[in-house]
């Protein structure tokens, strides 16, 4: 990633800051907010908005691995992941990586590679990537290899998660996507089925596995959390543990329990602009609309990010500011973030450039650092560049 990060002021656009939009500049020196007079930049007719922060995200599987039999090398992916990520107005973002049972690209071996490419790749990449391990509470063999993962490469944030008994129903109830995720795992579906049928004898094991991990990561300060809770009881059980972020919970009871007991409730941004679940589970919208969702996350699908929150806007469900808190300022609160998700002095100067007419994301800063420009903003920092250049010097 290149160290040139220009201090220039954006003046004329409307910005996201203090809560509400307001028309003011935003300064920007040794790539953070400040207030110092600078070369200037016209962006009349931009959204300045604090750069996205997105807790869980899988699209990078599909730069990786666009089919289960054609995988590409790590760094390749990564470098695509980091650009599609920026040009989606994300800054910060957590992919989603399993250490499963289905093997494959979600195993715990590959798991490692991959964090260990990531630690390679990070210099070159503009968006803050990181990694979120998906464990699967079954994976009760690999206690100490997970916990040294976590360590060696320094991941900041897992959740715990259990998919047999769905994929058992899938067996009875929907034999098409059960063939789906067995081609996804790189298995015939009757090899993936014996091998969720062994598993799951191990359901005795899971509850003291998940409490090491919690006491361990209480150590080390990891957050966790738990991915597709069924219903209140079992995300009452994580949160006791101490797994406090609720992603994805199936059912409004999940929710509201999650909710009742101060836990964030984390939901995927596609399920808004799709106008629900993919999978028939819990609405995003309605849970939004009843008070009972903090954050919205990419998933499977970086664009739904920005697109999620202008939906909410144009519903009437939330203001310009309230809907992109769900994707800046709040995340970065429960990530423990603090030098991110607003536009304040001495913050990161992390922003999403959008215009205002279009609501496309012409530009995306990452540190100060340009990560992303297209459209009609490009002639603006062009126009600027003479100034820019002589204040870099």
């Amino acid at each position: 990633m290149p160290t040139n990060r220009p201090d220039m002021r954006l003046t004329g656009a409307s910005v996201l800051r203090d809560g509400e939009m307001q028309r003011r500049s935003v300064a920007i020196e040794s790539g953070r907010i400040s207030k110092g007079p600078l070369p200037e930049v016209d962006l009349t007719g931009y959204l300045i908005l604090p750069g996205i922060v997105d807790m869980h995200g899988d699209a990078f599987e599909r730069h990786i691995a666009p089919r289960p039999s054609a995988p590409f090398p790590l760094d390749q992916g990564l470098l695509s992941t980091d650009r599609e990520a920026a040009a989606n107005g994300v800054t910060t973002a957590w992919m989603a990586q399993s250490w499963s049972w289905e093997g494959g690209h979600r195993s715990p071996d590959h798991a490692e590679l991959f964090l260990a490419a990531l630690d390679e790749m990070r210099p070159q990449l503009g968006t803050d990537l990181r990694v979120q391990l998906r464990c699967e509470t079954h994976m009760v063999d690999t206690a100490d290899q997970i916990i040294e993962a976590v360590r060696r490469h320094d991941v900041g944030y897992v959740v715990f998660n259990n998919h047999l008994d769905e994929v058992m129903q899938l067996a009875e109830t929907d034999v098409g996507r059960l063939d789906h995720w067995a081609k996804q795992a790189g298995r015939d579906p009757q090899d993936y089925l014996a091998i969720v049928r062994q598993t799951r004898k191990q359901s005795h094991r899971v509850p003291r596995f998940l409490c090491r991990l919690a006491e361990v990561f209480d150590e080390m300060g990891v957050l966790y959390g738990s991915h597709d809770d069924p219903d209140a009881e079992t995300r009452e059980t994580y949160s006791m543990i101490g797994a406090k972020i609720c992603e994805f919970p199936l059912t409004r009871a999940a929710a509201r329990l999650s909710n009742a007991v101060g836990d964030p409730v984390v939901m995927g941004a596609p399920n808004v602009v799709r106008g629900g679940s993919q999978s028939g589970n819990a609405a995003a919208e309605d849970l939004i609309e009843a008070g009972m969702c903090d954050v919205l996350v990419s998933d499977y699908h970086y664009p739904s990010l920005a697109r999620a929150a202008f939906h909410l806007v144009d519903r009437g469900l939330r203001t310009l500011p309230g809907a992109w808190k769900l994707i800046s300022q709040t995340p970065a609160d429960v990530m423990r973030l603090g030098d991110r998700g607003t536009i304040d002095y001495g913050r990161r100067a992390d922003l999403t450039l959008i215009n205002e007419r279009t609501r496309a994301i012409e530009a995306t800063m990452v540190a100060g650092r340009i990560t992303h420009m297209t459209g009609d903003i490009v002639s603006r920092f062009l126009g600027a560049a003479g100034r820019l250049a002589i204040a870099a010097e």
